[in-house]
């Protein structure tokens, strides 16, 4: 029996390889509720409290896509982008923000993110900013 995918959902074939979404958002709740939005829609979704935790996981760089938030703690969303590309990782990156501004979306592109989400944002925002991504060539 196969269970059809839900809309806007990835799908795969059986038995393919479900693009890995790396996730880093520092408030706990929030983090798990996103997680299991992406989980939802196919992903396999890798969350991390904090850019360290990112950076000391080899397997991060395999990742299909990158989701973050802006204020990480210790550090920022597009410092973290910046540094795993520097690292070698090319693929799309999401940064989320409660505070978006024009110099902040300047910020974001001159690390290589391609979509700032506002906080809050709907459900079907963050599932169509990450499916979108997955379809366009890396930067």
């Amino acid at each position: 029996m196969t269970i059809p995918a839900a809309p806007g959902s990835f799908s795969g074939a059986p038995n393919t390889i479900r693009p890995r979404i790396v996730l880093v958002e520092d408030d706990a709740g929030v983090r798990r509720s996103l997680q299991l939005v992406l989980q939802a829609r196919g992903l396999d979704v890798r969350s991390y409290a904090t850019a360290a935790a990112v950076l000391g996981d080899p397997a991060a760089l395999d990742a299909a896509c990158l989701v973050t938030d802006y204020a990480l703690g210790e550090t920022t969303g597009t410092t973290l982008a910046q540094t795993l590309r520097a690292r070698g990782w090319h693929g799309p990156a999401i940064l989320i923000t409660a505070f978006p501004s024009p110099a902040l979306t300047a910020e974001a592109s001159a690390a290589g993110i391609a979509r700032v989400l506002e906080k809050p944002f709907q459900e079907h925002a963050l599932i169509d900013a990450v499916l979108s991504s997955l379809r366009t060539p890396a930067s």
